[in-house]
């Protein structure tokens, strides 16, 4: 209602009236700019942050998914974990340290053609300085280039530490125990992953110096006779 010269006439309602109605699209476009404003973003988690909720939530998926499948729910997961984790550390124990690469070609001599006493002055200096996988390999070649030397075993490339202690073994009955059991460390220092000490280093030190004192046994079997 509104007056006009004293007389009082219908009209259409007043403006501040009219109830404000702003189309949907529009409305949802301008509170999207609106909360795109740095000012409501200030304490949000940075992308590392976002990234590691992401990741946990993946853990927590996976842990509640096999728990659901395994009987005994959480608590029979955990224990089929530990289990699992029980046995590979016992394997890894056993074994020692998986190699990166498999052993090839000639696995006791891995360089060049050298004599006894060059691979006894090796391990020497190895031992003084403490690298005793080092003075074990080098006192282990020395031995079987002692007995190639002197003819107890023909040199054979490719011949391993185990199946020169067990030739050697048939020339000096005596030392076939010894001999296989420095075979048996040089090979847990080169491909089994373990770490000699100076105990090791000197029994096949002491088993090199017997060897060397040790006359072979004649063997009528092969041709020529050892010295």
């Amino acid at each position: 209602m509104r007056a006009t010269g004293g007389t009082i006439t219908a009209g259409p309602p007043v403006a501040d009236d009219v109830p404000l109605e702003i189309p949907r699209v529009p409305a949802r476009e301008a509170a999207e700019r609106e909360l795109s404003k740095p000012m409501y973003h200030e304490n949000d988690p940075n992308l590392l942050q976002r990234g590691l909720d992401r990741f946990w939530e993946w853990v927590a998926g996976v842990f509640d998914a096999a728990a659901s499948a395994t009987p005994g729910g959480l608590l029979g997961f955990l224990v089929i974990v530990l289990v699992v984790l029980a046995v590979i550390g016992a394997l890894w124990w056993r074994l020692g340290t998986p190699q990166r690469t498999p052993a090839t070609g000639d696995s006791l001599f891995a360089e060049g053609p050298r004599t006894a006493a060059e691979h006894r002055a090796t391990a020497a200096r190895h031992a003084s300085a403490g690298r005793w996988n080092q003075a074990v390999q080098e006192r282990m070649r020395a031995i079987v280039r002692s007995l190639e030397e002197r003819t107890v075993l023909d040199p054979r490339p490719g011949r391993t530490a185990d199946e020169a202690a067990a030739e050697a073994g048939r020339s000096l009955p005596g030392h076939a125990d010894e001999l296989r059991s420095a075979a048996r460390t040089f090979d847990d220092v080169t491909y089994g992953g373990r770490t000699a000490d100076e105990v090791a280093y000197r029994r096949v030190e002491q088993l090199d110096v017997s060897l060397e004192r040790t006359k072979p046994a004649l063997d009528l079997s092969s041709p020529g006779t050892p010295v």
